[in-house]
């Protein structure tokens, strides 16, 4: 069987690949090593390449996928519900737990807060909305630390480096366009030379959506551009990513720790703020574009066309999936089963959009509508997960966070990949802090400081990211957000001091590190 070319120019020896991915399949790749066999092989009746084991090819390729699967049993297995329940159980029992204590325990935290909060604040409409709303900041962090995770590494600069872009993107805003003015001519110019190098450093690397990225900020802060909040929050993810790829060079081109390079940009980024903003000073947001990010909701109509679009769009993924792998005779869930996840999905999905479009305004003024917010953490998770789990450089990461030898060995460029993320990761950061700059209407030296990147950090581990590399799904980051936005919330409305949250949060984290390293124990011990 031939290898392929990866982009990063490494050869990589042929995979299985996955069902749904176009023009090839499991059973077209083993036919193809039958074909290929050796002369006066029993299979094709001749030499390899001839024309009778070019016909043999052709007629397995065209068989029913009921024949195919006679080769393949382990491949090809038929499960009925019951078994896939069974197997499921299993699975639990061997340490494969994924996000499933996170989202017991995110039950339990709205049971208990429900019944505690005496006064029925905690479930009301407002308060759900508002918990929507105070954890989005923090939860896209988080997906963009489940990158940098999923390899083994850490970003301890994430925080900071959200605050430098919201930093910049206010300062934009307050000084009219005029950065140079607001900078100073020495910052101002260093601050494009770091850009620049930014850019030449990305290209070094091949991270080619880094340089433009870069070249981008770098030509709107060259050229200008009046207060337009479209083109700061641009810029903000410019600068995200123009931080990215230095710390992804330090960390995999120079070979240095990450722990430490992210530790030292952590604190250099923080002077940078107080540089930019001065220390106790404070740059509001007054554009309503940007106050309506964290603070907005969609029409009625909007809200239910998201559902449709939504929950339309999951359905859809999952019964193509279904449908493909059952016509390639491969390994399937019941489709019974596929369908139950999808009418559970759409039931929850419809009942929090109806209750998100009720009115849910204390006063006159009506508030209704799913926040901006959800539809922004939706598109990131959805276009994040598809780059983990449907592309080459998703299959990549898993394989450098599992095993960075075996991986380099493979002609995998690891080197690239292990920036890259540092690159989404900034990137991310960025966003996050234009949906938290917007939830709080302005920018303070302490913005991306404090606690902004532990929670983030215990946002991607408390749902189920491990922080030995190689495991972890976006969705994780996203409820265990959820988990942390509800104890804050929770123990907030109780009146609860700053001293108890905490003490809940820590204990919390520690839990969700604890499941890690059991779980880790106990497939190990089953030989997963």
């Amino acid at each position: 069987m031939a290898t392929h070319r990866t982009p990063e120019g490494g050869a990589v020896p042929p995979t299985d690949p996955g069902p749904d991915e176009p023009g090839s399949t499991q059973i077209d790749t083993q036919s193809d090593i039958r074909s290929d066999a050796p002369a006066g092989s029993a299979r094709d009746g001749g030499r390899a390449g001839t024309p009778a084991a070019d016909v043999v090819s052709a007629a397995e390729r065209a068989a029913p996928a009921a024949l195919r699967a006679a080769d393949f049993g382990i491949d090809t297995t038929t499960k009925t519900t019951g078994e896939a329940i069974r197997a499921y159980v299993q699975n639990l029992r061997n340490g494969d737990l994924g996000s499933l204590p996170a989202l017991l325990g995110l039950l339990a935290l709205f049971v208990l807060f429900t019944v505690l909060d005496s006064g029925g604040t905690f479930p009301s409409l407002l308060n759900l909305a508002n918990l929507l709303q105070q954890g989005a900041g923090q939860t896209v962090i988080a997906m963009g630390l489940v990158f940098v995770l999923l390899i083994g590494e850490i970003d301890l600069a994430a925080g900071t480096a959200s605050g430098l872009a919201a930093a910049v993107l206010a300062l934009h805003q307050v000084s009219n366009g005029n950065l140079l003015g607001a900078m100073g001519n020495t910052v101002f110019v260093a601050f494009v030379a770091i850009m620049a190098l930014a850019v030449a450093l990305a290209v070094w690397l091949r991270i080619w959506v880094g340089a433009a990225f870069g070249g981008l900020g770098l030509v709107l802060i060259l050229v200008g551009f009046p207060p337009n909040a479209w083109f700061e929050m641009l810029l903000a993810v410019c600068v995200g990513v123009v931080i990215g790829v230095l710390t992804g060079f330090l960390v995999a081109k120079l070979g240095m720790p990450s722990f430490v390079v992210t530790l030292a940009l952590f604190i250099s980024w923080q002077g940078v703020i107080l540089q930019l903003i001065g220390d106790g000073g404070t740059l509001g947001l007054r554009d309503p574009v940007l106050v309506a990010v964290a603070n907005g909701s969609m029409s009625t109509l909007g809200s239910w066309l998201l559902f449709l679009v939504g929950a339309g769009g999951y359905a859809a993924v999952l019964l193509n999936r279904q449908v493909r792998r059952r016509k390639l005779g491969l390994v399937a869930q019941p489709t019974g089963l596929v369908l139950m996840k999808i009418a559970a999905v759409v039931l929850v999905a419809a009942v929090i959009t109806f209750l998100l479009t009720l009115d849910r305004s204390p006063g006159t003024i009506r508030i209704a509508g799913v926040p901006y917010v959800v539809p922004i953490v939706l598109v990131v998770l959805v276009i994040g997960t598809y780059l983990l789990d449907r592309t080459q450089f998703g299959r990549h990461v898993y394989a450098v966070g599992g095993n960075r030898e075996a991986a380099r060995r493979a002609g995998i460029n690891v080197v690239r990949i292990r920036a890259t993320v540092f690159v989404i990761s900034s990137a991310l950061a960025a966003i996050g802090a234009i949906i938290y700059s917007s939830k709080v209407g302005s920018v303070s030296p302490a913005s991306g400081g404090g606690n902004t990147l532990l929670f983030a950090v215990g946002a991607a581990v408390i749902g189920g990211t491990s922080l030995f590399g190689g495991r972890g799904r976006l969705s994780n980051a996203v409820i265990g957000g959820a988990v942390l936005a509800t104890v804050n919330n929770g123990l907030g409305l109780l009146g609860q001091p700053a001293s108890v949250v905490f003490l809940v949060n820590g204990i919390v984290l520690l839990l969700a590190a604890g499941v890690d390293v059991l779980s880790r124990r106990r497939s190990a011990a089953a030989g997963r």
